[in-house]
Formats: C-alpha cells, structure tokens, sequence
C-alpha cells in the first residue's frame, strides 16, 4: 500500500488530496501546525477508508519541526512514497508595504521548506520510484510581487526535477490551479467576493486535486487544472508582462 506525506493537510487543497488519496487506499501522514484539526481528519479517514493515518504535528517555518518531517521523510524502513508540497499562505500584493519578516517567512515556506522536503524524498526514492507533487499556481506564470516569485521558482524547478529523476523512477509535478474555493483567501482576511473575480474563474478543490493526481500518475512536470486556465497560461507566452501583471493585481490566486 502506498504512502503519501502531505504538508498543509488541515483545510483546503491538502485535506481534499488526503481525502481522494485515502478513498485510493493510500496510508497518509498528515502535516500541519493545527493537531486538533489533523487528529480531527485523521479519525474520518481511518473510519471511512480503513487506511493507516499518521499525523505529524509541525510548524514548517520552526526548524526543530522541519527538520521532524525531513527525518520521517528519509526514513527508508517506513518509505513515503509521495510528497506533496502544499503548504503556505499568500501577503497582500503591495511588497514595499508588508513587513519583511513576515516576506522572508513566506519565501523560506514556498521555496526552502519546499526544497529542503524534495530533497529528503528524492534520499529515498530514488531507485524505488516516487511522487512529488509541489502545488504552486497559475500565478507563477504572470508577474505579481513574492507570490508569483516563489511559484514561478517552485515550476521552474519541477520542472528541471521531473527530467533529471524521471531515469530514477522519480517523478516531479507542478500543480498549478487559479482561484480555488478553499479557506486560503479566508486566513488572508478577504470575505467572499472581494477578491473581485468573477464566478466563471472559480475551481472547486476536489477538481483541482483530482487532475493533479492524474496528471502526476502521467509523470507530467506541469499539471495546470481546467481548460480556462490552460488558456491564460498560454495567453501568457505571448502577452507583454506590463498587461499581464495589471490583469493580475486582482484577486489572490
């Protein structure tokens, strides 16, 4: 049986990939700061679908916690045998007006932590095979302050480690959803509707994930969910930044 490590598994994206996982047959191990919210999910699971449900209590940006999960990552006698990267939050777009600690803690989430658990997943997969999923966004296809920064770096290098490691039986994918209905937009202080996107852009968390696993089980680098977004990143290559980048001062994606 399979087993999959998912950081930001509390809400959102990282609940509904433990969820589909789960309803594959996979053994979890749940990643997150909120025990009480993982405890929560990890005892629906095991009752509905019978897998074996570890959950890791863990701030990410706390190294001591890091490097717990670095070290349950690594541990060959008990393999994992996917990784996905989901955890984060976003910042108001305004760089120069955030607080720079509150910056660097976002970068060292997206990029270092997410580096540093890629790392310790390909100690022990390769040779055996794996998965990594890094969930990024649409975002890291248009240029929009840190966010799109940190996403654009998370595809570029999906994408370099999904052709360097395919020959270990590694893959690598970049998922890449636009706005999602999840609580993301919530911890960000934004109610419903003021992100000012309208309906039609909107994709549901379950969708999302279920064309992330596909296109991963693929052994596709990039796995964009959607056909309208498929679209925008195309529009991408060929629109000036200066456009895009006005386009993309709304909303959070």
């Amino acid at each position: 049986m399979p087993t999959a490590l998912i950081t930001g598994a509390s809400a959102g994206l990282g609940a509904e990939f433990a969820r589909q996982l789960a309803g594959r047959g996979a053994d979890l191990i749940l990643v997150a700061r909120s025990a009480g919210a993982l405890d929560a999910l990890a005892e629906q699971l095991r009752a509905h679908d019978g897998v074996a449900v570890e959950v890791l209590a863990a701030d990410l940006l706390v190294d001591a916690d890091l490097a717990r999960v670095v070290a349950r990552i690594g541990d060959t006698e008990h393999p994992v045998d996917l990784l996905v990267n989901n955890a984060g939050f976003g910042l108001p777009l305004h760089f120069a007006d955030n607080d720079i600690d509150d910056e660097v803690r976002h970068l060292r989430l997206h990029v270092e932590v997410s580096m540093r658990l890629m790392h310790a997943a390909l100690g022990v997969m390769r040779g055996r095979g794996g998965r990594i999923i890094n969930v990024a966004s649409v975002a890291g296809f248009i240029s929009r302050s840190t966010y799109s920064a940190c996403k654009s770096w998370l595809i570029g290098f999906s994408r370099w480690a999904n052709a360097e490691y395919a020959s270990d039986g590694v893959t690598v994918t970049a998922l890449c959803p636009g706005f999602t209905h999840t609580t993301f937009h919530e911890r960000m202080g934004l109610a419903p509707g003021e992100e000012g996107v309208p309906s039609l852009m909107w994709l549901d968390a379950a969708d999302v994930v279920r064309d992330g696993l596909r296109d991963a089980a693929r052994g596709r680098a990039v796995s964009v969910p959607s056909l309208r977004y498929k679209a925008i990143v195309a529009l991408t290559t060929v629109l000036p930044a200066s456009l895009t980048s006005r386009v993309a001062r709304r909303g959070r994606v």
